[in-house]
């Protein structure tokens, strides 16, 4: 068990004036006719032949030469009929990255330490399994050799929890087939991430197969590019769920933003008539679960953070959901909402419902690198509990559809639907059960909605 632990947290902070978080001198484009291509690099002072593009109809991927931001190409090219949609490089970050105006960020690196204590005695007997019926799940499923991809830091490959347990992945920050973790404990704070993220979903889903795929530097930083090829590698080595504890804010609007939006569909099971398509996929289909961000103590806690803000729609439009992607949020060893987490601000029923679905995701013991075991707090923890409950729903019912597999974990759970009164907002979501997502009929195993507001 956890010897000691130290809880400092980070102040919240209020996002200031949009900011460029993209990597330099790139721009992704589609375009309404592909023989404009000239004439809008040289308009927009981009290199004439592309870096390199990806789906059906492409999406190009730019460099940009008259030293300018890619905000500044992106808003340059607002109002463009020749331009389809337009979007930077993004760069993504752990959702327990420090420093960062969209996350309170959790991190053992400032006193939640896993190197003060742990054991793996504390990581099979921690509080989590019980509260969502975990080991009633086990006697149905265990996930036998359903791969999830851990698209993160990187894991420790020669860790006790994986033994047996690992397929090969690869490192898309070094280019090489070692997905292991780099960076030293303190020197780095994304250190271990990974690794953490992966037991969680070891554990939960205990006869499933761990893909390393290593996406996020040392620092914990990676970006969009970087993130497609990732998708498309693990689901063409067999993966078929993606565990995402990674994401970025809403701080800069191209007037598109969707380049994920489009690639999650282009690895759903149903292809949307008339929008781009992903032959790079092969047929091959990946259910994604991405954590929905630790923005809880800013402002209503509501903010959206992508790609977990994919799950979205309007009241007026159900185009923005994404089939195949469950969002996740955290709660409390008390079944409560985590201060922490970022949570939907629900205008009524319908009004930008992007996280669904909460998992545990306070306190959580996990591997982490040199064999040893720790607990970190994180929407980042809640999202592959979430993966290994999928696991053990495909193993259970192959059948199903990726559709069907998120809608069963998303209303097996234990419905809250109330006003948070903290936040003033209201919140419709549902803490997921493991047993409940496994049973035949699981509307018959919900559990009652929740009396008061679990704050």
């Amino acid at each position: 068990m956890i010897l000691a632990v130290f809880c400092v947290f980070g102040e919240a902070q209020v996002a200031g004036p949009p900011v460029c978080e993209a990597v330099p001198g790139q721009i992704f484009i589609d375009l309404v006719n592909q023989s404009d291509l000239t004439a809008v690099a040289s308009q927009y002072g981009l290199a004439q032949t592309p870096i390199d593009s990806v789906g059906t109809p492409p999406t190009y991927r730019m460099q940009i030469t008259n030293g300018q931001t890619p905000c500044q190409v992106a808003d340059a090219m607002a109002g463009d009929a020749r331009i389809l949609q337009r979007d930077v490089n993004r760069k993504l970050k752990m959702v327990e990255k420090q420093d960062e105006p969209w996350t309170i960020g959790r991190s053992w690196s400032i006193g939640r330490s896993w190197s003060i204590g742990g054991s793996v005695k504390g990581f099979n007997s921690q509080w989590f399994p019980h509260r969502i019926d975990l080991d009633a799940a086990h006697e149905i499923s265990k996930g036998d050799d359903i791969i999830i991809a851990i698209l993160d830091t990187g894991i420790d490959l020669n860790h006790p929890a994986f033994a047996g347990r690992l397929v090969p992945g690869w490192d898309f920050v070094g280019n090489d087939n070692d997905p292991s973790e780099e960076g030293a404990v303190w020197a780095n704070a994304a250190f271990g991430h990974g690794t953490h993220v992966a037991g969680i979903a070891a554990l939960t889903a205990p006869n499933a197969k761990i893909m390393p795929i290593r996406v996020l530097d040392a620092d914990g930083v990676g970006d969009l590019w970087r993130l497609k090829d990732a998708l498309i590698w693990a689901a063409n080595n067999g993966a078929t769920i993606a565990n995402l504890s990674l994401g970025y804010p809403e701080n800069f609007d191209t007037g598109s933003n969707t380049f994920l939006h489009d690639l999650f569909n282009g690895c759903d099971d149903v292809v949307i008539p008339g929008e781009q398509v992903f032959p790079e996929f092969n047929d091959n289909r990946l259910l994604i679960v991405a954590g929905a961000g630790n923005g809880g103590q800013i402002g209503d806690g509501s903010a959206r953070i992508f790609p977990a803000a994919e799950r979205g729609a309007t009241a007026a439009d159900d185009n923005g959901i994404d089939d195949n992607l469950i969002s996740v949020g955290a709660s409390t060893r008390y079944d409560n909402l985590a201060s922490f987490s970022t949570m939907a601000h629900v205008v009524n029923r319908r009004a930008d419902r992007w996280v669904r679905t909460v998992a545990p995701g306070e306190e959580i013991v996990s591997a982490i690198p040199g064999g040893r075991y720790g607990m970190w707090s994180g929407t980042s923890m809640s999202a592959p509990i979430v993966s290994g409950i999928a696991a053990l729903v495909k193993k259970r019912f192959p059948l199903l559809t990726l559709e069907e597999i998120v809608d069963r974990i998303e209303e097996s759970g234990y419905e809250w639907d109330c006003t948070v009164q903290s936040r003033g907002t209201r919140m419709e979501t549902a803490r997921v059960n493991a047993a409940c997502a496994l049973a035949p009929d699981y509307n018959v195993c919900v559990p009652p909605p929740r009396r008061s507001c679990p704050e």
